[in-house]
């Protein structure tokens, strides 16, 4: 059979789809799916993922359609689960964390091979690790690791001092302040060199495990555990700029060479072939579920350096994951087949998987009608066909999503330097007729963690909070009421000393901005920065009628195209306020509570508070999950008490998937650990309460988890007893 490429497909479609159209019309009344719902007679998969991927190589593209593709084709140290994201078992069957929390230790299973039957060893994790964050690479994801000892000083081609003595520069030597690193970052991270966190607090009760995990010694794990050493930037420029706001290091370097900080030198370890050790320079709870990005993914070092750049190449590439590649046309399809080398293949379901990159939001949406693909990916039902989900509610997936929208505002120029100010400003937005307006968001904002995406940490967060406002003399109604309340906010202007000209009577008013006023709120002086699209445009134009209907007040707007728009609102070189939105890089508060920490952070307020980095140091010190959580809320409550940002929406996932399709699920990052989707022929089970689907069992799915599980769960037990028996020797 000659099988239709893709894109002669859609040409084909623009003729079918009236016809289609037209005969949905006559049956739509009757069905209760949307468009044609049949279950394929084999287990394939054909799924809308995004734009063309930038690369196979899963060190190099950042972008979530790429990710999607990639999980199909690369297995790591942890999977995430398909629901939660929370790192499950993958190649390492399990894994334990040292006491203090600043080192891991994994074991992998013996049985993983990548594509070509080959087995995956520690070794090849190592190479991985290095590769990426090498220099050469300039991999624009490299910034996730940087909390590996060593990590962003290899990456950002640093090197150490040493002596004639062959004894390196110590940062204790310095007697610099500790400071712990700001490793997560956006565009240009950057992470304060050689400041470790040293005597992290230790607890009873441990992540992962809550025993003194065995230690096998090597010349490696003695190195990479001595005193943190200096590195100092490796270009001769950098590193004058560096030493001339430094005398006391300047005078350190004199007399002493520099050398290179290698990939030998950061902290990953092949202890032997099925036990890889990982160094971090500090604790840092929420890493393991970082590992399931495609960044850590393991590929084929022989492979990579046999073929270059064309080592992903159809013919030439080896992967590791559950599935291998079979054909890649660029602008119309991947296709994907399942690999029968794969440790985990006699569990794997799907046959093959259809990669379409596509985003034309129509096209795919008639597409799907007409039965040609089987899924999109998310914020890809288009607005106006939303007012007809009633029409696909048995398929359409919306759940919040690891993601915000929110303006910062430059704290530190009047008349923003005001924190009630900033807070008048917050409360006169109303957030709920703003999710009417974008169509496409969930759960009005009032912090800075998106609603719905962390539960255990939300309902944590609600028993601190209620101990906090009680403190503050405060009720949760009150504080919720800083979400629209647009009398108080007039009420906190007056307070502060501006002229109100108009009182209305629904609690809104008219502040005075005639500068030769006595009192008028200096106008000129706050601006609405946002980068160039309608869709920014549309919401910055929404905003200002806000604080004009509830103010008085008319803000002037100003679009920057996006390059120049991100220098400008990272160096904080605008007035008042500026558009921006944050998508999680793993399932963590701390992904969103970080943008805030150091002094150099990516928050684009110049907000900084050294009791607020302390709040957060001491948090990732805490090893025991709930405690830990219970620190960050209160690093939270103390974020938006003083009011940098304005939260405004937590975005949602917006897809649509045939009923069907099983093991499929509107996760936080709406990433797809490929292996646990399937095919359902049996149309009674399929999944008809999607409103439920995060919530209702899939029998298969969790036995699948529960025995990916096990081995961990086994793993702490008999470390467990170990401890247990050595306790009664002693």
């Amino acid at each position: 059979m000659t099988r239709i490429s893709f894109i002669q497909f859609r040409s084909i479609l623009a003729i079918v789809v009236l016809a289609s159209f037209l005969i949905s019309c006559t049956t739509q009344a009757t069905s209760r799916y949307w468009g044609q719902t049949k279950a394929p007679t084999e287990q394939v998969m054909r799924y809308v993922s995004g734009s063309e991927p930038e690369s196979l190589d899963p060190q190099v593209p950042t972008g979530q359609p790429e990710a999607r593709v990639l999980m199909a084709f690369y297995d790591g140290l942890v999977e995430y689960h398909p629901k939660t994201m929370d790192p499950i078992p993958a190649i390492a069957e399990s894994w334990e964390p040292s006491p203090d929390g600043t080192e891991y230790t994994f074991h992998l299973r013996k049985n993983a091979k990548f594509s070509n039957g080959e087995p995956i060893t520690a070794k090849d994790f190592v190479y991985t690790f290095r590769r990426a964050l090498s220099p050469e690479l300039a991999a624009q994801n490299a910034y996730l690791s940087y909390y590996i000892k060593y990590a962003e000083a290899y990456n950002s081609g640093k090197s150490f001092v040493r002596d004639t003595s062959g004894k390196f520069l110590l940062v204790k030597d310095l007697e610099e302040k500790k400071q712990t690193p700001e490793a997560e970052k956006s565009a240009t991270p950057t992470i304060e060199p050689n400041n470790p966190v040293e005597n992290p607090a230790k607890t009873e009760k441990i992540q992962a495990d809550s025993n003194k995990p065995s230690v096998v010694e090597t010349e490696f794990h003695k190195m990479i555990n001595e005193p943190e050493r200096v590195t100092v930037p490796g270009d001769e420029k950098s590193r004058t700029a560096l030493l001339e706001k430094n005398p006391k290091l300047k005078a350190a370097l004199e007399g002493k060479e520099l050398v290179p900080v290698k990939g030998e030198d950061i902290g990953v370890e092949a202890v032997d072939d099925y036990t890889f050790r990982m160094k971090l320079i500090q604790p840092a709870p929420f890493f393991i579920g970082l590992l399931g990005h495609q960044f850590f993914r393991v590929v084929h070092g022989a492979t990579v350096e046999k073929f270059g750049k064309d080592w992903t190449r159809p013919q030439n590439i080896v992967t590791s994951g559950a599935f291998k590649l079979s054909v890649h046309k660029p602008y119309d399809e991947i296709i994907a087949v399942k690999d029968p080398n794969y440790w985990d293949a006699a569990n794997v379901r799907l046959e093959r998987i259809e990669f379409y990159p596509l985003e034309e939001q129509t096209t795919m949406m008639n597409l799907y009608k007409a039965g040609a693909v089987d899924a999109t990916y998310n914020h890809t039902v288009p607005a106006g066909w939303k007012s007809n989900v009633k029409q696909y509610e048995n398929e359409y997936l919306n759940f919040a999503e690891v993601s915000i929208e929110y303006y910062t505002i430059a704290v530190n120029k009047p008349p923003m330097n005001n924190v009630k100010i900033r807070n008048a400003f917050s409360q006169a937005v109303n957030r709920e007729a703003l999710a009417t307006f974008r169509k496409n968001a969930l759960n009005p904002l009032i912090d800075f963690t998106p609603e719905g995406a962390f539960p255990k940490y939300e309902e944590i967060r609600k028993r601190v909070y209620d101990e906090l406002l009680k403190k503050d003399g405060m009720t949760r109604e009150q504080w919720q009421s800083q979400a629209f309340n647009p009398k108080r906010a007039c009420e906190i202007f007056e307070e502060q000393g501006y002229k109100v000209r108009e009182k209305r009577e629904d609690g809104r008013c008219v502040l005075e901005t005639d500068p030769s006023v006595k009192g008028a709120f200096p106008v000129a002086e706050v601006e609405i920065l946002y980068n160039t699209s309608e869709s920014n445009k549309s919401v910055a134009e929404f905003i200002q009628a806000q604080w004009k209907q509830n103010l008085g007040l008319t803000l002037p707007l100003k679009n920057q195209e996006w390059k120049t728009f991100l220098k400008v609102r990272k160096e904080v070189d605008y007035k008042g306020f500026g558009r921006a939105g944050w998508v999680g890089d793993y399932i963590d508060p701390f992904t969103f509570l970080n943008l805030f920490y150091g002094k150099t952070n990516d928050s684009s307020t110049g907000w900084h508070k050294p009791e607020y980095d302390k709040m957060l140091d001491d948090a990732n010190k805490e090893l025991d999950p709930d405690k830990r959580y219970e620190m960050l809320a209160r690093a939270e409550y103390f974020l938006m008490k003083d009011q940098p940002v304005i939260p405004f929406l937590t975005q949602e996932t917006n897809w649509i998937k045939k009923p069907y399709i099983k093991g499929f699920y509107p996760n936080p990052g709406t990433l797809h650990p490929w292996k646990f989707v399937y095919i359902e022929q049996d149309p009674n089970k399929w999944d008809t309460q999607v409103k439920n689907i995060m919530k209702n069992q899939d029998p298969w799915v969790e036995e699948q988890i529960s025995r990916l599980m096990k081995t961990q769960e086994d793993f702490q037990k008999s470390r467990q007893a170990q401890e247990t028996n050595t306790a009664k020797t002693e």
